[in-house]
């Protein structure tokens, strides 16, 4: 009996859904925290979380609200209010000009992202996702029916796709690219050159740009974040800006995110959310609109400490024999290479890929960081720098001494 309704279940799944694959990030993190939750003193560098409190002025309007009881429903694509504050901030900051109609408020920047290949792509469909790429980018093409083309780009180029790569690997069935700069996992990010050369092969093979800008308010001394469609206005009407309050505004758990773009794909994202999460959180939303509208003096003093982390991280894997690390120009990631400790060993363990070395750190340093097969690169691993300076000192020497111990 315990069989068939095994097999029953089984049956119930979608194809689509046995397609996916867990994310590295989420599994990581949990069994740090279960670590730490049996007293384990694990030092967490693997998830990608601002560790600064949201701001006082953007807590007190959600308590405010709370109290104010707007705590119903609201319209499906975002209040009125906060609409209007992200397209001032947009105007103030970039100079771009939207109206209401397109602009769609979300629960976090990933589903403003699923919205968009919901209601733009087919079964057999190609999206072109450069690698290395966020966890969920391939997830959630597949969750439309449509395949993940993968564009492996290279440590030599930092990671930056080039025009004559993208261009090679479009087809008949190609619909869209996704652009995430800067990037996790790599803290790559494209100057107006560089940006240019990808969207003319963009522009000119008529594909969808999903542009995914959520640390665009965290890029370091020497780069000027420039916005896609500041490169390449003419290519509006195939563009869709994401962002949101998450990494800016420390603001993960509130859950608001947004898309930006023509209003026809704006409308039937919009119809999506309307059958699944029907609206964004109140709360949050109102939130968020302090966070948009507010002093944005404080966007400085905490990039400037997560350049000093950055920093500080570069000198000490450069200390490191047999580890490259590129320069991050935004987020608050790097993305070592550690391919020359494959082959390495201690007496209990043989380290054959990123993924054995996280387990090794892990269980040896109580350091918890992600493979890079999670991202599509093999060789590398992700450390996030979104922790005190003290987490990260005590990590990197966690971390010195246990790849010191490999043979």
């Amino acid at each position: 009996m315990s069989r068939f309704f095994e097999m029953e279940a089984r049956m119930v799944l979608s194809r689509i859904v046995e397609q996916l694959s867990p994310s590295l990030t989420l599994k990581i993190s949990s069994k740090a925290k279960e670590m730490k939750r049996r007293g384990i003193p694990v030092i967490d560098f693997s998830v990608g979380e601002p560790d600064f409190p949201t701001p006082e002025h953007v807590k007190a309007a959600g308590i405010e609200s709370i109290d104010r009881n707007f705590t119903g429903y609201t319209q499906n694509d975002g209040i009125p209010e906060l609409k209007e504050a992200i397209i001032e901030r947009l105007r103030t900051d970039d100079g771009l000009s939207f109206d209401p109609g397109e602009i769609l408020i979300s629960t976090g920047a990933k589903m403003s992202l699923y919205l968009v290949m919901a209601a733009t792509l087919n079964p057999g469909d190609e999206v072109i996702v450069p690698a290395p790429y966020w966890v969920s980018y391939p997830e959630q093409v597949k969750l439309t029916g449509a395949r993940p083309i993968i564009l492996e780009t290279q440590e030599a180029d930092d990671f930056l796709v080039q025009p004559e790569m993208l261009d090679r690997l479009i087809t008949p069935r190609t619909r869209a690219i996704i652009l995430n700069n800067p990037s996790n996992p790599t803290g790559a990010a494209y100057d107006r050159e560089q940006l240019a050369g990808v969207l003319d092969v963009a522009s000119r093979r008529n594909l969808l740009v999903i542009a995914d800008e959520i640390y665009s308010k965290i890029t370091y001394e020497g780069y000027t974040f420039v916005r896609t469609l500041n490169v390449r206005p003419e290519t509006r009407a195939h563009t869709i800006l994401i962002d949101g309050a998450s990494k800016a505004y420390s603001m993960t758990g509130w859950r608001i995110g947004y898309a930006a773009g023509p209003a026809s794909i704006i409308g039937a994202m919009k119809r999506i959310q309307g059958h699944t999460t029907s609206n964004p959180v109140s709360i949050s939303q109102k939130a968020a609109v302090a966070a948009f509208n507010g002093d944005q003096s404080h966007l400085e003093s905490r990039v400037r400490e997560f350049q000093a982390r950055r920093d500080y991280l570069l000198k000490a894997f450069s200390e490191i024999p047999g580890i490259h690390v590129t320069v991050p120009r935004g987020a608050f990631y790097l993305f070592p290479n550690v391919a020359s400790f494959f082959g390495r060993k201690t007496d209990a363990v043989t380290i054959d890929s990123a993924l054995t070395l996280c387990d090794y750190l892990l269980d040896t340093a109580h350091v918890a960081l992600v493979p890079g097969e999670g991202f599509g690169t093999p060789d590398n691993i992700r450390l996030s720098f979104a922790t005190s300076m003290d987490n990260i000192v005590q990590g990197m020497d966690r971390i010195r001494a246990a790849l010191a111990s490999l043979k």
